[in-house]
């Protein structure tokens, strides 16, 4: 892991320090640039049925050419709190409640958690203003994506859902992930103010890890597809080296 970190720096630092300096109001530059984004996201298809409404934040590392190409690397952890899927009937009371090792009330909770990894390639279409470096982005993207429920017993003292015992009903699930974002780029001579806004779609084609589900008693084998779409924001640090402006003197 520290020999691919190292590498992904040295492949960053080689990639700035080829970029001669520029003024993107001239003319369609390359440029290396990060991305930091927040998303908020609507299930549907099988998602729909086991999570509500997510949030996600999100690192990118893109590459734009001379020719508006675009070419990336992009990762987001997506998190949320609202659970639809029963997962405890087998060992909840009538009334769906756990009863701990001191045959209280369990305090348990549910979150949604899961990430995707993909690399991108775009297309900018940009306008005369306010420069030949911003306008309208497409991409596409291809990867992997994985969720599972997260269950939390407060106090761990409810020895049927131990740490071993959870793993049969998380509902640990992943496999290949497209996506599409369409949006607005705007990048400027202000390394500070430079920005993506946009609509972000992707798909998932996945299934059950887990070899045995507790509550269903069985493996689950279905093959499903998950759905996740909604708003992106990202603040945007371009790495291209800044043209000195020019000063006349008479």
């Amino acid at each position: 892991m520290k020999k691919v970190s190292f590498l992904s720096i040295c492949i960053l630092f080689l990639a700035v320090n080829l970029v001669a300096q520029v003024s993107v109001k001239d003319s369609a530059i390359y440029t290396p640039y990060i991305g930091v984004s927040y998303g908020y996201q609507f299930p549907e298809g099988n998602m729909y049925k086991r999570f509500g409404n997510s949030s996600s934040i999100g690192l990118n590392l893109d590459f734009k050419t001379k020719k508006q190409w675009t070419f990336g690397i992009n990762g987001c952890y997506f998190f949320g709190k609202d659970v639809k899927e029963s997962l405890f009937d087998s060992i909840a009371t009538p009334s769906g409640a756990i009863i701990n090792g001191n045959g209280e009330f369990a305090d348990v909770r549910l979150y949604e958690r899961g990430f995707t990894a993909s690399l991108t390639a775009g297309r900018l279409f940009s306008f005369k203003r306010p420069n030949p470096n911003s306008g309208i982005m497409f991409s596409v993207g291809a990867g992997f994506i994985q969720h599972k429920i997260r269950i939390e017993t407060i106090g761990n003292n409810a020895p049927q859902l131990s740490k071993q015992y959870k793993k049969g009903y998380d509902r640990l699930t992943n496999g290949f992930l497209l996506s599409q974002n369409l949006g607005y780029l705007y990048l400027s001579d202000n390394r500070l103010v430079n920005f993506y806004i946009g609509f972000e779609c992707m798909q998932g084609f996945t299934q059950n890890r887990r070899s045995y589900d507790y509550d269903l008693m069985k493996q689950d084998t279905e093959k499903r597809v998950d759905i996740l779409y909604g708003g992106k924001f990202a603040w945007i640090l371009p790495m291209y080296k800044r043209a000195p402006q020019e000063f006349y003197t008479y």
